[in-house]
């Protein structure tokens, strides 16, 4: 099989595979360039991108306008049409957002750990880019420039395969970008957008083991699903977004209802959204907290002793205590103290964000210890589970499993650490 691709006006006939080895060759060795330079050098860079991109406004927004014409004839829905709108504004903003990463700090060369050995050897732990990242992504075109601006900034390379319904707006983006970079003398190879929407590609992206050093998967559940399944990359994301909030015995009623509120129904459609309650049987405003959600019109399925709290709510099914809904409806389970809570959640979260509303201190530190999740908050609402709520600047995603980082992962998840070792003429006895 192969694919046909048009780069730089040329025309090449070539497998999936090769065309994939070829990209990334080309990427690893811009990674070099950029394994070397300082942090200065990176945050120029990125600030000539943002100003490739305003000079390249008219083209980019042209670009976009085709991606919304032909959205519209394949009939996307308003939602997704947005997501996938630019405008003036949208695009300031995107270019003010590469400003914002060039002013985070530097992650790479950070000594994380300094110690000297009895024989006299100094050891030092280095933190150093993870070198050529692969981006898998869906609809918003703005992930093009975000994903580019964090892996540059760290000092890696990134190979980035957008969705179809973006791909003249993607093609418009990167473009300006890479045209930004060259103008201060970096490799236009650092920023690369694989020039086909085959879907080959993306297998065989996911089995460039070697090439590729990382992927990142930003999408919907099937996409994410398929890349994990797939890679033969290690693959930093989350499936689902499983979050619970548990109200204790010891909580403030008016606390507990208005998180819960904020929880849920702040947005509905991402990823640190509540998708189910767990209400403490001992806990004295159970009604209040159910009646303020079933008011502000979202629909509760609950267990036999939350459905008892108020008519409205609907019988769960077993199916529901592991839906992740990203919409205006919402789990409810009574559960009998902290360890019933605790349980629950072990059996049906998907590991994202699970928060407990107490009083109680001691409560709070067992939750915070014991509940098995990528993040775990006290008497805060589910929905401040990003990047930039956590002062990260920006996040690439979040991840949920338990190798490399976890949680909003921003700048210092994009490095690995190296061991730096100085010795004087040592010999091992």
């Amino acid at each position: 099989m192969t694919v046909e691709t048009t780069i730089a006006g040329t025309t090449d006939t070539e497998s999936p595979e090769m065309l994939v080895a070829r990209i990334a060759r080309d990427g690893r060795a811009a990674q070099r360039v950029l394994a070397r330079l300082s942090d200065a050098r990176k945050a120029e860079a990125l600030r000539a991108a943002a100003a490739a991109l305003r000079e390249a406004e008219e083209p980019i927004l042209e670009a976009n306008a085709l991606d919304i014409a032909a959205g519209e004839a394949k009939g996307l829905t308003g939602a997704l049409l947005d997501r996938l709108r630019l405008d003036p504004a949208r695009l300031e903003g995107i270019a003010h957002g590469l400003e914002q990463v060039a002013a985070l700090p530097d992650p790479v060369g950070q000594v994380i750990e300094r110690t000297e050995r009895p024989n006299g050897l100094q050891l030092s732990r280095v933190r150093i880019p993870i070198g050529l990242i692969g981006i898998i992504y869906e609809s918003r075109p703005n992930v093009t420039a975000d994903a580019a601006a964090l892996c540059l900034r760290s000092g890696n390379a990134v190979l980035l395969r957008g969705g179809s319904e973006a791909l003249h707006s993607n093609r418009a983006i990167q473009a300006a970008m890479a045209k930004g970079l060259e103008s201060v003398g970096i490799p236009a190879a650092a920023i690369q957008l694989v020039p086909t929407q085959d879907r080959a590609v993306v297998g065989a992206m996911l089995t460039a083991a070697g090439l590729i050093d990382m992927i990142v998967p930003r999408g919907g559940k099937s996409l994410v699903a398929r890349v994990q399944a797939d890679a033969h990359v290690p693959v930093l994301a989350h499936l689902d977004g499983i979050c619970h909030t548990y109200v204790h015995a010891a909580a403030d009623p008016e606390m507990a209802r208005s998180v819960a509120l904020n929880a849920k129904m702040r947005r509905t459609g991402i990823c640190g959204a509540m998708e189910t309650l767990l209400l403490d049987t001992q806990f004295p405003g159970s009604r209040d907290v159910v009646t303020s959600l079933l008011d502000s019109g979202c629909e509760l399925r609950g267990d036999a002793r939350a459905r008892a709290l108020d008519p409205r709510i609907l019988p769960a099914t077993e199916e529901d205590w592991d839906t992740e809904y990203l919409d205006a409806v919402l789990s409810v389970a009574v559960v009998d103290g902290l360890d019933a809570a605790l349980d629950h959640i072990a059996a049906h979260s998907s590991h994202h964000t699970d928060a407990i509303i107490t009083a109680d201190e001691e409560v709070a530190e067992r939750f915070l210890t014991e509940a098995d999740s990528a993040i775990v908050m006290v008497n805060a609402s589910s929905q401040f589970a990003d990047g930039g709520e956590f002062g990260l600047g920006a996040e690439i995603g979040i991840a949920t499993g338990r190798l490399h980082a976890r949680g909003p992962v921003a700048l210092e998840g994009l490095t690995t650490y190296k061991w730096q070792v100085r010795g004087t003429g040592q010999a091992r006895p």
